[in-house]
């Protein structure tokens, strides 16, 4: 093999090696549960796995992700890639039946993290066994707290992000509603910024049959509902969508008794950062101004949540080439973002890359009706968990020999 050509390796078969491995990992963290920032059995069992490898290893202060770096030892170009997996699992009750079904109470690997962190391990494995033919450095980023805990964020403020110095960053997320090894990303925005909004609307409470003696809140908060629909209907460009979804209206506590107050409780996705901040200047005025025309008050807020998931589009492209050369499963251009959120957009503010999905369908169901993310009855098709080590591996060398070209 020439120095040339680590980018053009046989990653399939490498990542086919290191399937065994890669699943029994897999299994053991889908076993013990954890969720939020703080995920010691996970981070234990991943480094147990990196073991022997000739990695560096630098842990987050506030979280107990961390990341393994691996210098190449032909180091004629210098570059560095980086490469995310997440760790944690939600708070929810697993019903798949399985034998290695979460034996953690009330918790469960339902988004596929544990298989991210497996493959990133087994990726570490199958580029640590050809050091010396790496031009450049990899991280690999093990990111506890991304259900909605803002992990990687932390990471960045821990100063690792800094440490790595990455000059491109990619990340994988399987999709058990996609076919099995189809690699599916685009260039721009892929997933939307995610937003907690409160508005807490106060009137006057009394008798529910003298309501000219109170000042009602109730219809007040419904005519704030319709109004923020009609805002995005008619005054969101439909090429910059927004969805503002009012998920939980809390008020009163009997039949005939008119409440003093009405707290609701919503989310706010958008695909710019520029109609993100269009959305909450609309919250804000149409809530108190309308509560204010009926004589009521109201305050309105927005918790951050995650910021925009935008990929370079070489980022995308590189995803592609990988995927093609791979060529089991094939690629997909994604033809509209998701609206969902992923909290690899904080490493993706401050570095080139891509995010992509990977079709985990099991074997023999139909993708459109199996369970998705975040069911509890969610499943994989673990010999998928091969492609990818494969991608992980492929997208790394490419980018170590080539950058973006």
């Amino acid at each position: 093999m020439t120095l040339d050509t680590i980018d053009r390796v046989d990653w399939a078969a490498a990542g086919e090696s290191e399937l065994d491995t890669v699943v029994a990992l897999r299994r053991a963290i889908h076993a013990e549960p954890e969720v939020g920032l703080h995920c010691p059995l996970t981070t234990e069992k991943a480094k147990a796995a990196l073991a022997g490898l000739p990695l560096e290893i630098h842990d987050s202060t506030s979280t107990t992700g961390f990341i393994a770096i691996l210098r190449g030892q032909r180091g004629d170009n210098g570059r560095t890639v980086m490469l995310r997996g997440d760790m944690d699992a939600l708070p929810m009750a697993e019903e798949t039946g399985l034998s290695f079904a979460s034996t953690h109470e009330g918790k469960m690997h339902a988004c596929g993290h544990d298989a991210h962190t497996a493959m990133l391990v087994g990726a570490a494995r199958a580029l640590s066994a050809r050091r010396d033919q790496l031009p450049g450095t990899v991280v690999f980023m093990f990111q506890p707290g991304e259900e909605g805990h803002h992990g990687a964020r932390f990471m960045i403020d821990d100063g690792l992000l800094a440490k790595a110095a990455p000059d491109a960053a990619f990340a994988l997320h399987v999709s058990p509603n996609a076919p099995a090894g189809l690699v599916v990303t685009r260039g721009g925005p892929i997933m939307a910024s995610a937003d907690t909004v409160h508005v807490v609307v106060t009137g006057r409470g009394g008798h529910a049959a003298m309501p000219h003696d109170c000042l009602d809140p109730i219809p007040v908060a419904c005519e704030i509902v319709l109004a923020l629909q009609t805002f995005i209907a008619r005054q969101v460009p439909v090429t910059d969508p927004a969805v503002l979804s009012i998920t939980k209206i809390q008020a009163g506590s009997a039949h005939n008794v008119v409440p003093g107050e009405v707290r609701m409780l919503g989310t706010l996705r958008t695909l710019s950062e520029a109609t993100r901040a269009t959305m909450r200047d609309a919250l804000q005025r149409i809530a108190t101004n309308i509560a204010a025309a009926h004589g009521a008050t109201a305050e309105a807020w927005v918790d951050p949540g995650y910021p925009v998931t935008v990929n370079d589009p070489r980022g995308a492209a590189l995803i592609e080439a990988c995927a093609q050369d791979l060529s089991a499963g094939g690629f997909m251009t994604m033809p509209q973002p998701m609206m969902g959120a992923e909290d690899f957009s904080y490493v993706l503010q401050q570095v080139p890359g891509a995010f992509a999905f990977v079709g985990f369908a099991p074997e023999g169901s139909d993708p459109a009706t199996n369970p998705p993310l975040h069911n509890t009855r969610m499943q994989i098709e673990e010999a998928m968990m091969a492609k990818g080590v494969a991608l992980h591996c492929a997208m790394a060398t490419r980018f170590l020999e080539h950058g973006f070209a």
